[in-house]
């Protein structure tokens, strides 16, 4: 008799963000297979599971997907309760979607379990709405990765370079450079305000404002940082949060 599969989205990494109902599942389950980044604190609610790390992080050895997929069909297949913990909301640049075709493939219940994207934590920890009346109606996340870690070559740059659009950016550190050198081409002021925020609800949180300009040449001489980071730009609100930092100041 097959188990049940829970792939449930683990927030940035704070527990106290997780929803209800992914502390509930955590503390129920008899296996979780956790994500790099969902490791931590969060894994206590695992209180009699197996746990197995699957997480993948770029330019670092990483569990290969189907790799991952056959382990979420073994577990399942043994009649466990299987979590699936993935980082941020799980439906955002994730692979959620192959590992929902495998379960379904193989007959296997399963649930989503929505969370805190990485996005809207950043911006909160920052006193920031990703919206504002008139100048910012639209919000657009894209990953500055392709399947090799470099700038994706099918960019649209329109909208990118949109000046009343939010864009955030994933994955995006060692390309942002390139980028914003394409996003000045394509019409984006060099001077559009920039952040940069890394290991959001972690100890090591740093935010960090600035241009476009500003930033890409920050990561150009600085490189990027071993924490997870979002890039934003766009017609940001005013920041003036104590914990954010001005680059260059």
């Amino acid at each position: 008799m097959n188990g049940f599969v829970s792939f449930i989205s683990s927030g940035p990494g704070d527990p106290e963000l997780l929803t209800l109902r992914a502390a509930d599942r955590l503390s129920q389950a008899d296996v979780v297979l956790y994500d790099d980044l969902s490791s931590g604190p969060i894994l206590a609610l695992a209180v009699q599971a197996q746990l197995i790390p699957v997480g993948k992080r770029a330019g670092r050895p990483s569990a290969k997907q189907d790799a991952v997929n056959a382990l979420i069909l073994k577990h399942a297949q043994a009649g466990q309760r299987v979590v699936r913990l993935k980082s941020g909301d799980a439906g955002m640049f994730g692979r959620l979607e192959e590992e929902l075709a495998a379960v379904r493939g193989a007959g296997i219940p399963f649930e989503v379990v929505p969370g805190v994207s990485s996005v809207n934590a950043a911006a909160a920890a920052a006193g920031l709405p990703l919206t504002r009346r008139l100048t910012a109606r639209r919000v657009q996340y894209l990953t500055g990765a392709d399947v090799t870690g470099k700038l994706p070559q099918d960019l649209n740059w329109a909208a990118l370079a949109d000046p009343k659009s939010v864009t955030v950016i994933f994955m995006g550190q060692r390309s942002f450079p390139d980028m914003a050198a394409g996003l000045i081409a394509h019409g984006l002021p060099a001077e559009t305000p920039a952040l940069i925020a890394a290991a959001i609800s972690q100890p090591g949180q740093r935010i960090r404002r600035g241009t476009v300009a500003e930033l890409a040449e920050t990561l150009r001489r600085e490189g990027p940082s071993a924490a997870p980071a979002l890039i934003f730009y766009g017609p940001l609100a005013e920041i003036s949060d104590e914990a954010v930092e001005v680059l260059g100041g």
